[in-house]
């Protein structure tokens, strides 16, 4: 059993799957407090769904991306068998995941968002960097950046792993915190090579719930 806070179809806000239309679903629960969060709704409550009750429901959508995603949904020890089984189903999975928690037992199919907290998150102290050996060129790396202690920050992480050889960098502004117009200076400036990306959901509906 899981538990989720939500099910819904929704366009993909973020990472090179922008746009798509996705099938979403929201476990239940995190461990970490990021000061910009925009789901602590998803902290506590939802309901109890097995596997097979959570497949029933989303084939109804006529889309073959699935995002897992939360609070952190690798809280829930089962949330690695209900990707397996969305891969088993042969839907496009990825998981939108803190660096704070073990990743390495992720199938291998899944296409794994790894959220590298920065200092302006007061999470930073969680990250596991350890967790950087299961990263694979088809998965990506998101930096949410708060101000310029941020993005030097995580310009600081990004060469001293190497990450641009690992796969994707997404730099995202966190939303009202920092200027689009200044990150996406910052970047070029330094002629840095990541994606620089705004929330699509929050351009189109704003700040309700992400859709």
């Amino acid at each position: 059993m899981l538990k989720l806070t939500e099910i819904f179809f929704s366009l993909q806000g973020e990472t090179s799957r922008v746009g798509l239309p996705t099938i979403f679903i929201r476990l239940t629960g995190c461990p970490l407090r990021c000061q910009y969060c925009d789901t602590a709704y998803a902290f506590s409550g939802g309901k109890n769904y097995s596997i097979d009750e959570i497949l029933k429901q989303i084939s109804q959508y006529k889309t073959k991306y699935v995002t897992v995603t939360g609070g952190e949904p690798l809280a829930q020890k089962a949330c690695l068998h209900l990707l397996k089984k969305l891969c088993d189903k042969n839907y496009s999975v990825s998981l939108e995941t803190s660096g704070a928690v073990d990743i390495a037992g992720v199938d291998s199919r899944v296409v794994k968002i790894l959220d590298i907290k920065t200092p302006a998150s007061n999470e930073a102290s969680r990250n596991i960097f350890d967790n950087l050996k299961y990263i694979f060129p088809s998965d990506e790396i998101k930096f949410v950046i708060c101000n310029r202690e941020d993005y030097d920050w995580s310009k600081k992480i990004i060469s001293e792993y190497n990450l641009l050889e690992r796969c994707a960098i997404l730099f995202s502004p966190s939303y009202l915190q920092i200027a689009n117009e200044t990150l996406a200076h910052w970047i070029l400036e330094d002629n840095l090579p990541v994606r620089f990306q705004i929330q699509l959901h929050k351009m189109i509906w704003g700040d309700a719930r992400s859709r």
